[in-house]
């Protein structure tokens, strides 16, 4: 039994959850294996409003799922799409509630073509802004030109394809050639001074430039700045003609304008035969239209020229400027009539202001104003006077109320020393002192024989 316990707790601790697992599984691909660069192509591509992208990377055999989150696909320099080569730095990881294997990327960048397919947007982008591509300063064809200009590979398919399409539809145009190689390294600097000296030289109206197809490292000698930027400051009309209708170069925003092919372009600046005749026949068609339209304008210009003269006639002006005149004079006669009108309406009307705003109809007003001012001050003044004699009656009634003399009236009287002082206190007075009793009528002088204290 001892032997057997610990074997049965073994196996219960090996006993994985589904949840459990896949963390461990997560735990341990991450840890292990770290960050893994690899290359692909893109397919399934997903971009949800999250902002995170989701995608498959496969090659010949296999595929892996993976996701790239908006923290780091903001970092990404290019708008990937489905088919694109990339070459992504990445985290191997699980998804925990499906259990897929999937890879988290931190990075991506164009691989191969999409390297080269990088470089080109960007340059599209950067010279597009400049305004070369503009179309606003490119230059037509000229319709019949004088010779032609081609900037090829003197041993390319190309030229072969132009000079036989040139010798069937103009065969005495003048064809100049100006080799170049269109491939490699070195065919930048060649492409850019070929065309700089069919500038110099002046002898062709139009130039071509391009070759036969090819693969976009093949081609990419005509997505370089430098043969844009010639080919945009080329004097001379430039035609780009660069690999097949699909096969899209810079050279073919720069140009004035784009074949599909060499010998599309060769049909594009040599006119046919057929339709240099037929051209011909046409102009003089229009150069007999446009005479017979001569004729009849000038016949009609010499009928309005004769009406004119008549209308010119002396006899005719004199009698249109009397009869002018006379239309004058009566709308003259009709305009005073109507301000001697207004005249006198507006006379009326004054005359009937100044009726309402009479002086002598004033001054009555104001006479009647002053008379009923006067009428209410004088009743005014009366009815103050007679409030002023009740008051008078009052105070004076008021005033014999508490006068000495009303006092004295009724027996009492006013003891006082030569001097005039008030006798109020026995204890004033000494005996044989002559003093002034003041009665209610008249004064008595009194000489005091005994003073009682008391």
């Amino acid at each position: 039994m001892n032997h057997l316990e610990p074997a049965s707790q073994s196996r219960q601790q090996q006993i994985f959850t589904v949840t459990r697992l896949n963390s461990a599984v997560r735990m341990i691909l991450e840890q292990d294996l770290g960050l893994v660069w690899l290359t692909g192509e893109l397919s399934n591509l997903a971009m949800p409003s999250s902002g995170h992208w989701y995608f498959s990377l496969k090659d010949m055999s296999a595929q892996v799922r993976c996701a790239m989150f908006k923290g780091n696909n903001r970092r990404v320099p290019f708008r990937p799409q489905d088919g694109m080569q990339v070459l992504v730095q990445a985290r191997v990881s699980l998804y925990e509630p499906r259990g897929d294997y999937q890879l988290i990327i931190e990075s991506m960048q164009p691989a191969g073509d999409g390297m080269l397919a990088l470089r080109f947007e960007e340059l599209k982008r950067r010279l597009g802004a400049e305004g070369i591509f503009d179309e606003g300063r490119k230059r037509p064809l000229p319709r019949e030109p004088r010779a032609v200009g081609l900037v090829t590979s003197a041993t390319g398919a190309a030229l072969h394809d132009m000079l036989t399409v040139l010798e069937r539809r103009a065969p005495d145009l003048p064809v100049f050639i100006y080799p170049t190689q269109v491939q490699g390294s070195a065919a930048t600097a060649q492409i850019v001074s070929a065309i700089m000296l069919a500038n110099r030289r002046a002898e062709v109206d139009v130039l071509i430039v391009g070759r036969g197809g090819g693969s976009l490292e093949d081609l990419w000698c005509f997505n370089e700045e430098a043969v844009a930027r010639a080919i945009a400051g080329s004097a001379i009309p430039v035609v780009s003609a660069v690999g097949h209708e699909v096969d899209v170069t810079i050279s073919d925003f720069a140009a004035d304008l784009r074949a599909p092919t060499p010998s599309a372009a060769a049909e594009l600046v040599a006119p046919d035969r057929r339709t240099r005749a037929q051209r011909l026949v046409h102009l003089r068609q229009r150069l007999t239209q446009a005479m017979s339209r001569h004729q009849v304008a000038a016949r009609h210009g010499f009928v309005l020229l004769q009406k004119r003269l008549d209308h010119q006639d002396p006899k005719r002006r004199l009698e249109q400027q009397s009869q002018r005149l006379d239309e004058l004079d009566r709308r003259l006669q009709q305009h005073l009539r109507d301000r001697l009108h207004q005249g006198e309406r507006r006379l009326a009307g004054l005359a009937m202001r100044l009726q309402a705003r009479s002086p002598e109809k004033r001054l009555a007003i104001g006479k009647r104003r002053h008379q009923l001012a006067e009428e209410r001050l004088h009743a005014l003044i009366a009815k103050r006077q007679d409030l002023a004699r009740h008051r008078l009656a009052m105070l004076g009634a008021r005033l014999d109320g508490i006068s000495p003399l009303a006092t004295l009236g009724r027996g009492y009287a006013i003891v006082r020393t030569p001097s005039g002082e008030v006798i109020r206190r026995a204890s004033q007075v000494n005996a044989g002192q002559t003093l002034i009793t003041t009665l209610a009528e008249g004064a008595l002088r009194v000489r005091v024989d005994e003073v009682d204290n008391r």
